[in-house]
């Protein structure tokens, strides 16, 4: 079970917080308002409060104040134009019922689009200048969204009215430091906190074989396992088998030069060569020695030292590519490794690496700073790959950790994303309503603690669930409650978005949860998650040469962005683009028959019950696990979908059967069933029982 809820600590008196070398006020930020082209150097009066902490990041200890000398670098993020219409923008091209669904953006279309205006930049470049800063010592990023400049301690306190900390790492003994209202995004180093992303599955084990202690990888038992292919003990050993019986997942790619599917994982995370062909060898002989295309972001490289190989440092590269690679074999897993082996990588980095645009100077708080003496001494990664048509990140943070314009300017780019036709997954966390290590908010330590960035309404989030046990691939699904919780809950940062609300708001009427606001966020117009989930209890993965079972939403995820990409290559065959950000998709009238509902189950934590998994979405498994073959259908409605399965179901346009009405199964488009006694490509229409000769669409 869970291990016990620690909590993140709110000192209710304002005081000094240092930054692990990057800090500030604990609590505020002082920043002078701009209101119009021309003012005086700013004074105390002219500053408002441009950000503040809610909570201290978990670990991390005051200490001195910043030496005066000390050499900022100064990141100004200038805000974006448009960014009140992307929403809609993003609608436009992800919504089932809009006419431009799937036409995504050119990446310079999108730049274009939300560049700064040229006012922003010179209000904030005058008021730099009046503020003692020289013009030559500004930069403007490629992007035109960032104003950078490197400042001593004295000076950036002297900008910002505000003091500079060292703040020091209980555990690590790492040190880190810690803002123009209306034309400033963000400011770079403030009140920020390094947090390096972080499997969302770090359980302390007691003893048995490979003790993880609060290091990073799935939850795995101590046992290690002897498994063959087979679908009799999928209760308690779950292979490639059982997810496809699970969720009848029964499709070949055919179009993968044209598709793509990205694994980001984050240095010392990276696979182990003879791990995937042990699992190979067992589960799918025919890609023994395949390995997926290495794509080195700021430095990222596959681990060679034989001590670093372990459980630990691969055991959830190993998952996530054992499964991803097998599930959509022959499709070419491009794996986005991420930060070196000194400083690491974060979410910022990887989209750094496949959107130019929002590449600037390396945040030198969140985010690396290369390049790097120490490590990889090179300029920053910055869009050297086009965006995978699918993303899935089994990495997660406490929302608690970044501030809330931080969290917004990241989501927004998960947003634009969605616009070029990227899918992006993230895993919603393993501690129920609690975050990382089973922390909770304040003194009391009950206050429920969401999961960034699966609280961004962009990214799809995804849960888990567990078969029962003495169940089948057959039975019904419960929430996960073996090992770890699904986590779940409610943004304390985002707004419900419109795909959202109704299922919200029924969730909040039909199944109103027993806790007052003072433990969530309970107003129900916050944003929900997951969005779904698919199994995350007892994956069978090859480690250290041997076969362990592992737990968590780290194994649920590229499961689910599985599915999505064998989709994505069944449109490609057939001309059409990828479906993008698929939750407006997911959530709307036309999928609800595409989803197996949990209704048993609850994510615990911060001790309290936490949520229960009901009918309907829900905040513990979101809409439920998938379909695959009621999703693939309406999604590539004039392709055949074969199902192993008594039966072929296929959707066809009226261009192809004018003379037969919508079944209601198949909204918007027409369904067949195989006709079981004939010979030929012929199917009986459900709906009137007449042959219709579909040979046409068979390729």
């Amino acid at each position: 079970m869970p291990s016990p809820n620690l909590c993140i600590d709110l000192d209710p008196v304002p005081r000094p917080f240092p930054f692990p070398l990057v800090s500030l006020m604990r609590c505020l930020l002082r920043v002078p308002f701009i209101c119009g082209l021309a003012f005086a150097l700013p004074s105390p009066s002219d500053h408002v409060v441009f950000e503040r902490r809610q909570v201290e990041p978990h670990g991390w200890v005051p200490g001195r104040r910043l030496e005066v000398d000390f050499m900022l670098p100064m990141r100004f993020g200038l805000t974006q134009n448009n960014l009140d219409h992307l929403d809609d923008m993003l609608m436009a091209v992800s919504h089932p019922d809009s006419p431009g669904y799937g036409k995504h953006w050119s990446a310079t279309d999108l730049v274009d689009k939300f560049k700064p205006t040229t006012q922003t930049i010179e209000e904030v470049v005058r008021w730099l200048v009046g503020s003692g800063i020289h013009r030559d010592r500004l930069g403007l990023s490629i992007n035109r969204g960032w104003i950078h400049f490197n400042a001593t301690a004295a000076e950036a306190e002297e900008i910002l009215k505000t003091e500079y900390y060292v703040f020091t790492h209980e555990d690590s003994g790492d040190e880190q430091i810690a803002r123009m209202e209306k034309h400033i995004d963000l400011i770079m180093p403030t009140v920020h906190f390094n947090h390096l992303p972080s499997p969302m599955v770090q359980r302390k084990r007691t003893g048995g074989l490979g003790a993880l202690e609060s290091q990073p990888g799935p939850h795995r038992v101590e046992e290690e396992v002897t498994v063959t292919p087979t679908l009799a003990k999928c209760d308690k050993l779950i292979t490639m088998e059982c997810l496809r019986a699970l969720y009848n997942i029964d499709y070949t790619p055919v179009a993968t030069k044209k598709n793509s599917f990205g694994i980001a994982e984050f240095t010392p995370q990276t696979y182990v060569g003879g791990d995937l062909d042990l699992f190979f060898k067992n589960f799918s002989s025919t890609q023994v020695g395949t390995r997926p295309q290495l794509v080195s972001i700021d430095g990222g490289e596959l681990q060679t030292d034989p001590s670093k190989q372990g459980f630990r440092y691969a055991g959830e590269s190993n998952l996530d590519l054992q499964y991803a690679m097998g599930l959509t074999n022959p499709q070419t897993i491009t794996l986005l490794q991420t930060g070196d082996d000194v400083i690491g990588g974060s979410f910022n980095t990887w989209i750094d690496a496949v959107d130019k645009s929002y590449c600037a100077l390396n945040d030198p708080v969140l985010d690396p700073v290369y390049p790097d003496p120490t490590g990889y001494n090179h300029p920053p990664s910055c869009g050297i790959i086009s965006p995978p048509k699918v993303v899935s990140i089994s990495y997660g943070q406490d929302e608690a950790s970044v501030t809330n314009r931080y969290a917004n300017r990241q989501c927004n780019e998960y947003a634009k994303l969605g616009m070029m036709g990227t899918s992006v997954f993230y895993s919603s966390g393993d501690y129920g309503v609690a975050g990382n290590d089973g922390n909770c908010l304040f003194t009391h330590c009950k206050v429920f603690n969401p999961s960034f960035p699966s609280g961004c309404p962009y990214v799809t989030s995804v849960g888990a669930t567990q078969i029962n046990n003495g169940s089948t691939v057959h039975d019904p699904e419960s929430a996960c409650q073996r090992i770890i919780y699904s986590g779940g809950g409610f943004s304390n940062i985002f707004s419900v978005p419109k795909y959202q609300s109704a299922a919200v708001h029924t969730f909040m009427t039909n199944h109103t949860p027993p806790y007052s606001s003072s433990l969530y966020n309970n107003d129900g117009k916050s944003r929900g998650f997951p969005d779904v989930s698919a199994n995350g209890a007892n994956y069978v993965i090859a480690i250290g040469g041997k076969f362990a079972t592992v737990y968590g939403t780290s194994a649920s995820s590229p499961v689910f962005a599985s599915m999505i990409s064998l989709i994505n290559d069944a449109r490609l065959a057939q001309g059409k683009n990828s479906v993008g950000f698929i939750n407006p998709t997911l959530y709307s009238d036309k999928f609800t028959s595409a989803f197996n509902d949990i209704t048993t189950g609850g994510n615990p934590g911060c001790g309290t019950k936490g949520f229960n998994a009901t009918i309907g979405w829900d905040p513990v498994t979101g809409l439920g696990t998938p379909k695959f073959q009621e999703l693939l259908a309406p999604l590539n409605w004039n392709a055949v979908s074969v199902s192993r399965r008594s039966g072929v179901y296929i959707c066809a346009s009226t261009a192809d059967l004018n003379s037969i009405n919508d079944f209601e199964s198949c909204p918007q488009y027409y369904r067949f069933r195989r006709n079981e006694h004939l010979t030929d490509i012929s199917f009986t229409a459900m709906t009137h029982g007449s042959l219709q000769s579909l040979a046409s669409l068979v390729s």
